[in-house]
């Protein structure tokens, strides 16, 4: 961030050489041309720089925000899909808004110590299942996660 007199300096400077961007940044060595273009935009409407940074409005309202998590949670829970649906917000956004208004209903990432354990040979008997399997992979999961119960194993 730049000092208002940092600001001004390029501004006038910008002026002085004719309105030429690569020239004024090579003498300062700042800003980019972005900003220095619209700094003069600023300097052309009011005659003057603004003294502070002035903060952006917020870019959505509660209201948005509460909508964007209710369809979060009617859907699916599926964020890309809310994404994708409403045409916002970023992910990281709706994460907080989710932590925010609905905590309870936080993504819950299973890590691997939580998972069920399974023995080799039962891992090994589900390839072979698989792979010589004359219905569904669906039905297949549905008959091992079956077994899987009635000896003793968590899943």
């Amino acid at each position: 961030m730049y000092s208002y007199e940092q600001r001004l300096q390029a501004v006038e400077l910008y002026i002085q050489l004719g309105k030429r961007v690569r020239a004024t940044i090579r003498q300062l060595g700042y800003p980019t041309k972005n900003a220095l273009k619209s700094w003069y935009q600023e300097y052309q409407c009011q005659l003057d720089l603004p003294r502070g940074y002035v903060r952006s409005k917020r870019k959505y309202f509660q209201e948005q925000k509460e909508a964007a998590v209710r369809h979060y949670l009617d859907h699916g829970r599926c964020m890309a899909f809310t994404m994708k649906t409403l045409g916002y917000p970023r992910r990281q956004s709706l994460a907080a808004w989710i932590s925010e208004l609905h905590s309870e209903a936080r993504v819950r990432v299973v890590s691997k110590s939580e998972q069920p354990s399974r023995s080799p040979e039962l891992k090994q008997s589900a390839v072979i299942a698989l792979c010589t399997r004359h219905g569904s992979a669906n039905s297949l999961a549905q008959e091992l996660a079956g077994r899987c119960k009635t000896v003793g194993f968590r899943g």
